[in-house]
């Protein structure tokens, strides 16, 4: 009885006060809490309570190797099985994949090609060595929008974007602008994009060779020279953009803008980076810089 009235006062009174007053065991009314099914009950629903919490923050795209790695930080000891499980009892759903398409590269043209030198090695030492580039289209109710983006292979952070209404070489000059302007180039770094002409044109070669980036361009027809872009585009779209209806292309911008810049650089874990957010493993060669 002792211990019950004590498990039903802890937020109203400290537990040491309670068992000194009751002349009770502290460590003794621990061991009877531990085996105490109400308490398991209680702790058993907080835990639903936080998972549910970090389902909606993920906005519905973690699994449970995502969950299991979310509970681990803010201090839960739980397995990946029970984390499957409790997913499944309480109808918590990470987002289907869905098939989509990324914009047509445009490789009929006469500007000269670079060659592969990424080779599909998508690993990096340090942040600002090597750099992807693509473009994607997002449709609107005022037609189509384009989407260029520079992801850095070491940290997974888009360090650049630009959304235009052509699929030419502005949004690709534009993102690599932003990229430059936001990140501390090394003394080398490689560029890898596919042979599209937005790519190809002396424009952004030009740029490339002003700044001291090299070049380095997909096979024709190979997806998988630029896998890990695909990747991003493909969780921009089967997360985000599938589910959404834009009314214009403002509405477009701006909400793509939150999800890059808020939740996919800020607050969605990468399993590929130790399951951290791109910017705050990029703060970690900060901390050893």
């Amino acid at each position: 009885m002792k211990y019950a009235f004590i498990r039903d006062h802890r937020d109203e009174f400290e537990v040491g006060v309670m068992c000194e007053v009751l002349r009770a065991s502290r460590s003794g009314f621990y061991d009877w809490l531990s085996r105490d099914p109400v308490a398991k009950d209680e702790k058993l629903e907080a835990l639903k309570d936080v998972m549910v919490e970090i389902f909606k923050k993920s906005r519905q795209t973690y699994g449970a190797p995502r969950m299991l790695r979310a509970l681990l930080a803010v201090g839960y000891k739980i397995g990946k099985e029970r984390v499957a499980n409790l997913m499944r009892s309480l109808g918590l759903r990470a987002k289907a994949s869905k098939k989509f398409r990324g914009a047509t590269t445009d490789s009929k043209h006469k500007f000269p090609i670079s060659t592969n030198k990424l080779n599909q090695d998508f690993k990096a030492e340090a942040p600002n060595t090597k750099w992807v580039g693509d473009v994607t289209f997002i449709q609107t109710g005022e037609g189509w929008l384009y989407l260029a983006a520079v992801l850095d292979l070491c940290t997974r952070k888009i360090v650049g974007w630009a959304m235009y209404d052509t699929n030419d070489r502005a949004p690709t000059l534009a993102a690599l602008n932003m990229a430059v302007r936001r990140q501390k180039i090394k003394e080398w770094l490689m560029f890898h994009s596919d042979r599209g002409s937005n790519y190809a044109c002396y424009d952004f070669q030009d740029l490339l060779t002003e700044l001291g980036i090299e070049s380095s361009m997909s096979r024709s027809g190979c997806c998988y020279d630029n896998a890990v872009m695909e990747s991003f585009f493909h969780s921009l779209k089967v997360e985000f953009v599938h589910d959404q209806k834009f009314a214009t292309k403002q509405q477009a911008k701006d909400a793509i803008f939150e999800w890059i810049e808020v939740f996919y650089n800020r607050e969605r874990i990468h399993s590929s980076i130790g399951y951290k957010t791109p910017v705050a493993f990029e703060e970690t060669f900060m901390l050893v810089a």
